[in-house]
């Protein structure tokens, strides 16, 4: 079944349909910018500063495109402190706009693997997230396949879901680090955008994704 980390990388990109309220515009510096939480071990949820986002516990940072609406504090609300955590969550237009079609959108989450038990691989959380997003409406583009991001190895997933007249886009990255699942989930428009969402992502001091097998 389907639990929370699926849930936060699939809802919580659909976030402006469910009316949350945004923080911030992206780019400005969080006002907890090295929260982090203690219990079971958990990753730091760090902040934003000059517009990138950087996680020292997990080793990678994102930049923020410029102009966009930093909402993970809001949506942070009722998760589960040593279970599930919302490291970032950016979105172009904030919920009141009016606008038609998709929302582009950026959500990175970790979650504890104890709320899989058995998984071992990252390959195996795309069970239940293709179940989650299967209930959204979405489809499964392909087989989940390593890429390497810089020097650090994921897996990834892509799937897709037509929306009125455009299609949306949603790809998906995840590694396990000890008992922690992280995931960064991409939201587009089409396959360019989310390629240029993706490519803002490094580790270390690591360039863009290339497909590593598949």
């Amino acid at each position: 079944m389907a639990s929370r980390g699926a849930f936060f990388a699939v809802v919580l990109a659909l976030g402006s349909a469910v009316g949350f309220v945004p923080s911030k515009a992206a780019g400005q510096s969080s006002s907890k910018p090295h929260v982090k939480a203690r219990e079971n071990a958990a990753p730091e949820i760090a902040g934003v500063s000059d517009g990138v986002y950087r996680n020292q516990s997990l080793n990678f940072s994102y930049k923020i495109p410029f102009g966009w609406v930093d909402r993970s504090e809001d949506m942070r609300e009722g998760s589960e402190l040593g279970k599930s955590l919302l490291l970032l969550s950016v979105f172009e237009r904030p919920p009141e706009a009016k606008a038609e079609g998709v929302d582009p959108a950026v959500v990175i989450a970790a979650e504890n693997t104890s709320s899989y038990p058995g998984l071992k691989t990252a390959a195996e959380y795309f069970g239940p997230l293709t179940e989650m997003t299967a209930s959204k409406g979405f489809k499964a583009m392909n087989q989940p396949y390593e890429v390497t991001v810089g020097s650090k190895m994921l897996v990834r997933g892509d799937f897709s879901k037509e929306a009125g007249k455009t299609t949306m886009r949603q790809t998906s990255l995840v590694f396990l680090q000890k008992n922690w699942i992280v995931s960064f989930t991409f939201i587009g428009t089409s396959d360019d955008e989310v390629e240029e969402l993706l490519g803002k992502l490094s580790f270390g001091n690591g360039a863009g994704p290339r497909s590593h097998s598949k």
